[in-house]
């Protein structure tokens, strides 16, 4: 019954190793799409030593779990778990897990449901500033031009992404920087990047205790910004994209010197006007394999006994 124990511990190594090590690496900055992949791996091996601990400790729990997972299986790999050997903490340890696992579950509907809940009420407000013309579709346009004093764009999440923008904005910006605007909201619309942040938000949220689910809902709240500025960087230019970032924020005391709840977006234009070099094909192509080689580790602990035994 060492599997379970080991799993346990690989996942906890996992969660207090990893985010130390992107901590101090300089090329998520430099390589957000990259960054994005491996905090996802990293998660999902968090979760994956949970849920292969919880299935092995609840087969050696109860005989009729034990049925289920390994009746396929010869005798001699069914010995090799020494299941038998758990005693009452295997049952503990399923139960807790399980628990956790239907917690995680809640939290993560009960995000999309508030998602949801948020998304309509953005809709109706904005259907009360912009009301449909006669005959037009409600999901006709993908872009809404509101009246506002104060510049601003954002898009709404949903099957129809809509591209909101201010006519204040529309003011201000000038030349190609509401294109380079609009391709930046674009990019988090194609990246499906509402998806990250909810299953981030509902980690963070059902477990504020685990220190890897908070870094998780704050790296994706980052580097999905870093990743929709370099889409339009790569369009329109960064010096286009980084002066609408200056456009749009410069009211808002951002880049005063006291801090600001947007005090992310400085640091955007210094990282547009002063860009990093970008690995190389190779490198990134080593970094996303290595990270999808992550959740594999649990799967192979698991099945080192059994196939040790049918060797």
């Amino acid at each position: 019954m060492m599997v379970p124990a080991a799993l346990l511990l690989l996942g906890a190594v996992v969660a207090v190793v990893a985010p130390r090590l992107l901590a101090r690496a300089d090329w998520p900055d430099r390589e957000p799409v990259v960054a994005l992949w491996v905090w996802q791996c990293v998660v999902a091996a968090v979760l994956l030593c949970c849920a292969l601990s919880m299935t092995l400790s609840a087969a050696a729990a109860w005989v009729a779990v034990r049925g289920h997972v390994f009746g396929p299986a010869p005798r001699s790999v069914v010995d090799a778990y020494a299941l038998s050997k758990g005693g009452a903490w295997a049952a503990t340890t399923a139960v807790t897990l399980a628990c956790g696992g239907v917690w995680t579950g809640a939290m993560l509907v009960r995000e999309i449901l508030r998602a949801r809940a948020r998304r309509r009420q953005s809709r109706a407000e904005l259907r009360l500033r912009a009301p449909l013309l006669p005959g037009e579709e409600p999901s006709a346009d993908r872009l809404v031009v509101l009246e506002g004093e104060r510049p601003d764009a954002w898009w709404l999440p949903g099957t129809a992404p809509q591209l909101v923008i201010t006519t204040a904005a529309l003011r201000r910006l000038k030349g190609r920087q509401l294109d380079a605007v609009l391709a930046h909201e674009q990019g988090h619309a194609r990246a499906r990047h509402d998806w990250l942040l909810h299953s981030s938000a509902a980690l963070a949220t059902g477990f504020p205790q685990v220190p890897v689910f908070a870094a998780f809902r704050d790296e994706m709240h980052r580097l999905v910004e870093l990743a929709a500025d370099d889409v339009a960087s790569r369009r329109f230019g960064r010096l286009t994209i980084a002066l609408a970032l200056v456009e749009l924020n410069e009211d808002r005391g951002v880049f005063g010197p006291c801090p600001t709840p947007e005090a992310h977006v400085p640091q955007r234009v210094n990282r547009l006007l002063t860009p990093p070099d970008r690995l190389t094909a190779a490198r990134r192509l080593r970094l996303t394999a290595a990270a999808a080689l992550v959740p594999v580790v649990p799967v192979l602990v698991a099945f080192v006994p059994g196939l040790r035994a049918l060797g």
